[in-house]
Parts: structure tokens; sequence; C-alpha cells
């Protein structure tokens, strides 16, 4: 294997640095400087193309040289109605860190993810929307908070991740799929459910369409929500977290009237949990996760809130109409 970090640069002195290895796309790598409570920092990602080995290679060469790292393209983690769930194959690949935090954004899902729905209500109106949720056992706090806000959902995880035809639509039937199939699909190998790689540019088109139709919202995983999307999204609002310039063009390319991410947009793009998870770890000088209230705390410390573009707008050059900001987190 070549040298994981040839071309590599450390952060400048006085910065902190959150590095997220991904097994994802390395199309989608980025680098941000940004300025949080006076304290400067970088946050990078870099992805691996599927490559595990790599991975692992990168958490044990800047294992102790960076302040947290995220883990993208994989959960470590699921938190599910109260319960957390250990992926084994994951737990060894980031086991190569010994000395700096990894972060895979399932706290952070947990609290910011169930927050945001309830600040976008008065912008949304859940109690009037139709919501399919590509993937919900992996943001269980959105799934709830949906539930607990009145929206008619459909959360996809059969259809879509075990190609079972079998929509679950209550909080109820998903807390009960969690507590039987998770034991054991958490023994198996990740990438089975989810796409890594090469596979997170590929389209599949199924029985999961019509659900598509249906909805108002399609809510979740961008790469899952756009695997499993037909092209026509006409007048579809999109509600998740990770976001380049290449899946806003993709989304507007397919029609999609409005993008929802949980968190604004930190230079070019919105950062996926696992990066700001790592982010408010390095932030708080700690070693390791921080609490529930910990993370609400410093939120809204700095400010974040969800974005709203309305990409109608932005596509007859009228530009983005977004309804909040970072006023106290600007890129350099």
């Amino acid at each position: 294997m070549t040298d994981p970090l040839r071309g590599w640069q450390p952060a400048p002195p006085g910065f902190k640095h959150v590095v997220s290895v991904s097994l994802g796309n390395s199309s989608r790598n980025a680098r941000e400087e940004l300025t949080v409570l006076g304290q400067p920092f970088v946050l990078e990602r870099l992805g691996t193309d599927g490559d595990a080995k790599k991975a692992a290679a990168l958490f044990a060469s800047l294992d102790g040289r960076v302040d947290a790292f995220g883990l993208g393209g994989a959960d470590l983690y699921l938190i599910a109605d109260g319960r957390r769930y250990t992926f084994s194959n994951v737990r060894k690949l980031v086991s190569h860190a010994r000395l700096t935090p990894v972060l895979d954004g399932s706290g952070l899902k947990n609290t910011l993810e169930r927050d945001a729905i309830a600040q976008l209500d008065p912008v949304v109106g859940w109690r009037e929307q139709r919501v399919l949720m590509v993937s919900a056992v992996d943001r269980f706090g959105m799934a709830e908070a949906l539930a607990g806000a009145g929206a008619d959902v459909v959360y996809g995880d059969l259809v879509f991740g075990l190609n079972v035809n079998v929509p679950l639509r209550s909080i109820g039937a998903l807390r009960r799929l969690a507590r039987l199939a998770l034991p054991a699909l958490t023994r198996l190998p990740q990438d089975w459910f989810y796409p890594t790689g090469d596979k997170q540019n590929s389209s599949v088109q199924g029985q999961g369409t019509r659900y598509y139709a249906w909805a108002d919202v399609i809510a979740g995983d961008t790469h899952y929500a756009k695997r499993y999307a037909p092209r026509d999204l006409a007048g579809k609002t999109v509600l998740t977290q990770t976001i380049t310039e290449a899946d806003r063009t993709w989304m507007e390319e397919r029609g999609v009237a409005r993008l929802i991410t949980t968190t604004p947009r930190i230079g070019k793009r919105n950062f996926a949990t696992n990066v700001l998870e790592a982010f408010f770890v390095a932030l708080s000088g700690k070693q390791e996760a921080l609490s529930e209230g910990e993370y609400l705390r410093y939120i809204r410390e700095v400010g974040f809130r969800p974005e709203v573009t309305e990409l109608g707008q932005r596509a007859q050059g009228h530009g983005p109409a977004v309804s909040s900001a970072v006023p106290s987190a600007s890129p350099r």
C-alpha cells in the first residue's frame, strides 16, 4: 500500500484538527478552516473508496496527530429505542486509533437531529407532511421526533435495507424491528446494507419508487436517498445532512423544490454528523463522546441551526433562500 498520508498537510499551529476517515468516495473529500468561539479549526474529510485497509492505515498513521476522528461511510453504533448496538467489524476498524477519540455521529444524530425537527416545525408543518425515511434505525432520534410531531411517516428500512416490501408505518413497528433485528444485523458487515466507495454513485430502481412518489418529504441519509430515488422528484422536500455542491445539482436536476439540512453549510458543503460530533468533542477538549446535554449546550453556543434552501428559486436564477446560518462560525 502507498503512503496513506501522501500529500496530507497538518493543521497550522494553534488550530484544532478534525479528520473524518470515510469508507465513502474520495471525490467527496473536503477541507475547510473556520473559527468557533475564538478557536480556529480545520475540518477535513478523507475518503478511501471503500478500502477498509486504507481506512485502518489512516487511523493508525494519524492517531495522536489530530484532535478527533470522525468515522464516515459506516456506523460504529446504532442508538435505537434507548439501546446502543455495535457493529463488530467496524469496531475492529477503529481499534487502530488508540490515542485520538473516534466519533461516528450517532450521539449527535440522537440529539441535534431530534432538536432540528422541533425547530423546523413552524417552517414545514409536520402534521401536514407525508414523510419517507429511507432508513430510520440509523437516525432514530429523527424518526421519533417526526412521529412525535405528527407527521405521516413511512420507515423504509425493510424496503430499502433488506429488499423486503414491507413499509413500517408506525414508530412502534420501527422499535420492534430494532429490538428483533439489530442484535443479529450488527454482527454482519455493514456494507451489506450501506453503500460504500463507487456504490455511493450508483442508482437502484425497484419496488421503493412508489413510496418516493407518495411522500412530500424524503428524509434520512443522503446516499440512501439518492441511491433509490426515481428520476422525477418534482416538488419534493429533501431533509438530510451531508450535502456537497454536486448533491445540490443532482437535486435540482430531479426537480427537488426544497433542501433542508439539519446544520448550516460550512464553506462549500454541509459536513456529516460524524465530522460535527468530532468537532464538538475537540472543541470541548475531552477525549471521549459527550453527553446529550453537552452536545445540546455546544449546539446552542455555536449557533448551529437547520438550513433551508429553496432550490426552485436557485434554479430560476434568484439564488438560494436560506433561513438560517452560523453567526459565530465563519469560513476563513
